[in-house]
């Protein structure tokens, strides 16, 4: 049997240029990210994750041990026939998931139908939650970014267009949907009623109730960001990055919004003296 020599090893990435190197890696990044973020927010996508990094590295293993030396010939085989085999496996066992992210692809939208899209949501929640604002109704809502939210328990699938009626009617004392949160995903309110994990007790001041708790909870590992509007008072609240910023006035809310939503600013840091709208 041979030995691994630096030449062998180099011998595996070999090309006729650098040129051709940076090329090469760029396409390879490409591909997988463009997987990845394909795949994004659906349940098969820790999976295939998973899969590609074993993947990956029995293959670079198969491949600089198998070119050094005499051996690995029937485990090379086998490692070729089945890699063709799992891949096939793969689109048939995550066929609702490719058909999904397969709509999210065909909805992709160009930068000014973007900038629109987040313009026209800023417009309907802030409508909205001046309304709930003033009448005292409380709301918990959430907008999904670049990174879906993953385990959420309970609640009514909508896929519902975002409007201020929408969102005015399943926060009305009668709905059965108005107690738990609203989320919205890709533009549209994705569910109703739905359970959010919760801040850990006492990381709030205790004037803020079981809403703000949610609205952190949910903000503390995803980019996501929550508007909060008390039952108490109808004070109006935005969570992002576990933070709780201070009142924000109806009327100011759009522009927050179109801010957050654009650059993902950090929030401001929650009013530590309490002053403001508790859940």
């Amino acid at each position: 049997m041979g030995t691994i020599s630096e030449t062998t090893i180099s011998d595996v990435f070999r090309t006729d240029g650098p040129l051709e190197v940076v090329l090469e890696f760029a396409v390879i990044w490409l591909a997988v990210y463009g997987v990845f973020r394909f795949l994004r927010g659906t349940r098969g996508a820790g999976v295939v994750k998973g899969f590609f990094l074993v993947a990956a590295a029995l293959a670079l293993t198969i491949r600089i041990f198998g070119d050094a030396t005499d051996g690995f010939s029937r485990l090379r085989f086998l490692f070729d026939q089945a890699f063709g085999l799992l891949a096939i496996l793969l689109v048939v066992v995550f066929q609702p998931e490719l058909r999904a992210a397969m709509g999210r692809l065909g909805r992709a939208q160009l930068f000014a139908t973007r900038r629109a899209q987040v313009t026209g949501l800023a417009d309907e929640i802030a409508e909205a939650a001046e309304f709930l604002s003033r009448n005292r109704f409380g709301a918990l809502i959430v907008i999904e970014r670049q990174i879906g939210i993953g385990d959420l328990e309970g609640g009514t699938e909508l896929d519902a267009k975002v409007s201020a009626t929408a969102l005015e009617s399943i926060f009305w004392p009668n709905s059965p949907l108005h107690d738990l949160a609203v989320v919205i995903r890709n533009g549209r309110i994705w569910g109703a009623g739905v359970q959010l994990p919760m801040a850990e007790e006492g990381s709030l001041p205790s004037i803020l109730g079981a809403r703000h708790r949610a609205a952190v909870g949910v903000t503390h590992d995803n980019d996501c960001l929550a508007i909060v509007v008390s039952e108490e008072n109808g004070g109006i609240r935005i969570a992002e990055s576990a933070r709780l910023s201070e009142p924000i006035d109806a009327a100011a809310l759009r522009d927050e919004l179109l801010r957050r939503l654009s650059v993902q600013a950090p929030g401001f840091v929650v009013d530590r003296r309490g002053e403001g709208a508790p859940s």
